[in-house]
């Protein structure tokens, strides 16, 4: 039988939605996990009725009964490995163009039942890939969004996977990335500075926030303006989760496709009739400049447009053409 747990509400975390303060504790798993403990019925704060967002106070006890949480298993074994195309690869490192649909690596509260590029990279490379120690990330120095497509880089070594991490760190890597907008950007070109923190009414999304935060910096540049869309190149200095669909979103051009990030004037916008289906945000990690590991010689990867935008991207021409 398992035992409950019980943490105490301390005053730095007075005011923290339950969900969110669960959410930290080891036995938890993430956000996933406080969400099943407290459907369950298996947390327990004082003798108030407990939901997810309710506000904890200090001195508060959290009881909560954690099930041992199931070993991930990062190499699907049952399944075909995904098809991933290579832009390059050497000894240290390997650039590939990641597809829509394809997660980075796996979440940290559950098993997984489907591929992603660390398990991808895993049964490619062998168990000899370097990982950071609190998670199943094998090779993984940075991330994009499963709906993203584009330029991501696996480290095949420890120095190599290192270097690379500090360069997003230290904001060294230059990413250029192309989205599809609704509506038109009011400038030709700008800078969005909004710093980006968890939405407190949603903890699986992200916000911009007047205060606090952590500081989140976009540039964009218009490159095609259709009638009602725009096609915009990104170049984000920063590196926040989902910070390209968030900043756009803020400026009221939200990405069409994005089913989560919508600017109040695009909650209902649609594509003209006749448009190709869109089945993800239409956002693509185009281009990634970054020093190589061994000789600090800068390298530049490109990842051609897929076929999904290119279709958005056409039909928008074609709509063009027709009222010229």
């Amino acid at each position: 039988m398992v035992e409950p747990l019980c943490r105490l509400v301390a005053p730095a975390d007075a005011g923290m939605r339950l969900d969110l303060f669960l959410a930290r504790q080891p036995e938890v798993g993430g956000r996933a996990g406080a969400k099943r403990l407290i459907e369950a019925g298996k947390v327990v704060v004082g003798t108030s009725r407990v939901r997810p967002g309710m506000t904890l106070l200090p001195g508060q006890w959290v009881e909560f009964t954690a099930d041992p949480l199931p070993p991930a298993d990062p190499l699907a074994p049952d399944l075909p490995l995904p098809e991933v195309p290579i832009l390059y690869e050497d000894e240290f490192l390997v650039a590939i163009d990641k597809p829509a649909g394809l997660a980075a690596h796996p979440p940290e509260d559950k098993s997984f039942c489907e591929h992603t590029v660390a398990s991808w990279a895993l049964a490619r490379y062998g168990p000899s890939l370097p990982t950071v120690p609190e998670a199943v990330r094998p090779g993984i120095v940075h991330r994009l969004d499963r709906d993203t497509s584009g330029v991501m880089l696996v480290a095949k070594e420890p120095v190599a996977f290192d270097f690379l991490r500090q360069q997003f760190r230290d904001r060294t890597a230059e990413k250029e990335y192309r989205c599809v907008v609704y509506g038109a950007p009011r400038f030709q070109s700008d800078w969005i500075e909004r710093a980006i923190a968890s939405d407190p009414r949603h903890p699986d999304r992200m916000t911009v926030v007047e205060h606090g935060g952590r500081d989140s910096s976009t540039y964009y540049e218009v490159v095609e303006r259709f009638p009602g869309f725009a096609h915009v190149r990104c170049k984000p200095k920063t590196g926040r989760t989902h910070q390209i669909r968030v900043h756009m979103m803020a400026i009221g051009h939200s990405l069409v496709g994005d089913r989560v990030y919508r600017s109040r004037s695009r909650q209902h916008a649609v594509l003209p009739a006749g448009a190709p289906e869109v089945r993800r945000h239409c956002l693509h990690a185009l281009r990634l400049s970054i020093p190589h590991p061994a000789d600090r010689e800068p390298m530049t990867f490109a990842a051609p447009m897929p076929a999904d935008l290119e279709a958005i991207l056409g039909f928008l021409r074609s709509l063009t053409a027709e009222k010229a």
